[in-house]
């Protein structure tokens, strides 16, 4: 049989196999067609299409082993079966703490500002920690962009829409363009403001307080600020921050904002501001340009910031861990 008959029979039979299994699976759902090149991320890509491809969020592993990635994916799902679910009509928050890079300064913050925000907000039993190992303390759930997604994923599902609120912690470097995720030497991301507003508003998490620790972070107060949201940033939208060494326990945001601020039976706009003052302190102390720090607070936050605030425990408690600037 010549090739060129040979090729044509091949493809008669092709198309016919073909055809019969779409028959067959006429109702089931098709898979998505290519329509979009590779994201502009290699050699020959323009400004604007990295731009636009960072927009979206990219994430990135290598060289992660199947038995790993099996093992990752119980540790976070195991996490997420022990929440607790929401009662309706009442407030109640959902907490996430994460460490986006894997130097050990985000995982030991990342844990301690769970421990300290589930107390405030009285969810204790509604608190995720996603950090890897610090030196000290393993077995939690790695922070990544994707288990960042699956968890709010899984928050939107046992919370009550409109009701209860998500309070949201991130520590991890940053760029211009957003937070960085990158874990070791097989995790790369970036997590944008754009991709960040996007999924909130996908899962219906309407109410929320959102605090982020990273250079660059004021890049999200704008595209995430709403009436019925609460942004604080380590810095404004074109200054870096400070503390991010690997060896510290604290981020100058991070000592200031959740182990010394939060701790105290303070609102928040009152929290926030002593952060910024310490902060600042501590910048012209060390001679560093300053990060200015940002806050937006809605103007419909204080309806339900009241409930979960009448709530939280009336004694302070006391910083831990080495401080961020030597007092």
């Amino acid at each position: 049989m010549g090739r060129g008959r040979a090729s044509g029979v091949l493809a008669s039979a092709l198309a016919a196999a073909v055809s019969l299994v779409a028959v067959s699976a006429s109702h089931a759902a098709q898979p998505p067609e290519h329509s979009a090149p590779w994201p502009g991320l290699g050699s020959g890509a323009n400004q604007q299409e990295i731009g636009e491809s960072l927009k979206l969020g990219p994430e990135l592993h290598r060289n992660v082993s199947a038995a790993d990635m099996l093992r990752e994916r119980r540790v976070l799902d195991a996490a997420l079966r022990k929440l607790a679910p929401a009662k309706k009509g009442v407030v109640e928050a959902f907490v996430i703490a994460i460490a986006l890079d894997s130097d050990p300064v985000f995982a030991r913050e990342a844990r301690e500002a769970g421990k300290v925000l589930g107390r405030r907000y009285n969810a204790a039993n509604r608190t995720l920690v996603l950090a890897g190992p610090d030196g000290r303390s393993d077995g939690l759930p790695k922070g990544s962009i994707s288990a960042l997604f699956v968890s709010l994923a899984h928050i939107a599902e046992v919370m009550n829409e409109g009701e209860d609120v998500l309070v949201l912690y991130s520590t991890s470097h940053g760029v211009p363009q957003g937070l960085t995720y990158h874990y070791g030497d097989t995790g790369y991301g970036l997590l944008s403001p754009e991709r960040f507003k996007s999924e909130l508003e996908a899962l219906g998490m309407r109410r929320r307080i959102l605090m982020l620790s990273a250079c660059y972070s004021g890049i999200f107060v704008e595209p995430l600020a709403s009436p019925d949201t609460a942004i604080l940033t380590a810095s404004y939208e074109s200054r870096t921050s400070f503390g991010c060494a690997a060896e510290n326990d604290w981020t100058f945001f991070g000592d200031a904002l959740i182990n010394r601020a939060l701790r105290q039976p303070v609102s928040l706009d009152e929290a926030s501001a002593a952060a910024h003052r310490d902060i600042a302190s501590w910048e012209a102390k060390s001679r560093l340009p300053a990060s200015l720090p940002q806050t937006r607070i809605g103007e419909g936050v204080a309806s339900w910031l009241a409930a979960l605030e009448a709530r939280m425990p009336q004694t302070a408690t006391e910083p831990v861990g080495r401080p961020a600037v030597g007092e």
